[in-house]
């Protein structure tokens, strides 16, 4: 079995659940940014493997929140998650898609092809009155064989958007809610400057979904923009500008990377423009 797509139906992982390489990982936060609430912090799909992003699955020695770990650091994790090179992984988290995308991400930038996103997430698979389990406390898997294929290409520096400023070779998406894009009142995090990088266009992630699901193919055609150049994709820290990518990889084969360190680093440096 080989993912086509980035995304999977909960009907689809309801009716795969019995194939031995298939993987489910939840890659919920703890503590989230995102406007909406869960009251879903302590049940899982059965059978469910913790995927934790802002710990085990980020650079932790990087003052910036979510930045990408090292190969190695992703490799030892994975296999800790009893993660193979032949494994088929489903990610999702407690709020539909919020974070689940960012993790699909990590998979991609490390090599590995047969990865979806469960559209919905958790809310959606408790929908169909799918079984679900409270969270298990500290489990132990056997120690899987994963390779990590670091592809560079999939990731931008601040550098790079710089230099894109002026080529204008590629898009750049902002994915923040409109608000923070025109610099309107203060940025969540202190320290940080407002507005966006000069020459990029918004498209908030919320305007990709829709109860917590990707709107469907025609609907994302008609409020994508797009053309053939390449795509960047940045946000806050990281994490939604994954959402706003996904949505583009439904409708459209552009090459499309993230700008990891987004407005968190962007925002505090000095030397940097910015437009509002």
């Amino acid at each position: 079995m080989r993912m086509t797509k980035p995304i999977v139906s909960v009907a689809w992982l309801h009716s795969n659940l019995e194939d031995p390489n298939v993987i489910i990982l939840d890659a919920s936060f703890k503590e989230n940014q995102s406007l909406v609430e869960t009251d879903l912090e302590n049940i899982q799909i059965k059978g469910t493997r913790f995927f934790d992003i802002k710990n085990t699955f980020s650079d932790t020695a990087n003052p910036l929140p979510n930045t990408i770990p090292s190969p190695q650091q992703f490799e030892l994790e994975a296999r800790k998650l009893g993660i193979n090179k032949n494994s088929i992984l489903v990610i999702y988290d407690n709020l539909g898609i919020y974070s689940s995308p960012r993790a699909w991400w990590l998979f991609k930038i490390m090599g590995h092809q047969n990865v979806a996103v469960l559209d919905g997430g958790l809310p959606e698979w408790i929908t169909k009155d799918y079984s679900v389990e409270e969270i298990p406390g500290n489990p132990i898997y056997a120690v899987g064989n994963f390779e990590a294929k670091f592809n560079s290409e999939l990731v931008k520096s601040k550098e790079q958007i710089l230099d894109n400023i002026r080529t204008k070779d590629a898009v750049l998406i902002d994915a923040r809610v409109e608000s923070r894009f025109q610099g309107i009142g203060n940025e969540p995090r202190a320290g940080l400057r407002s507005g966006h990088i000069p020459g990029s266009i918004n498209i908030p992630y919320t305007h990709v979904l829709q109860n917590g699901k990707f709107l469907p193919k025609e609907a994302l055609i008609n409020i994508l923009k797009n053309d053939d150049k390449p795509l960047i994709f940045t946000c806050g820290s990281g994490i939604t500008a994954c959402i706003d990518l996904i949505a583009y990889e439904l409708i459209t084969k552009n090459v499309k990377s993230i700008y990891d360190g987004s407005w968190t680093e962007w925002g505090q440096l000095e030397n940097l423009p910015i437009e509002k």
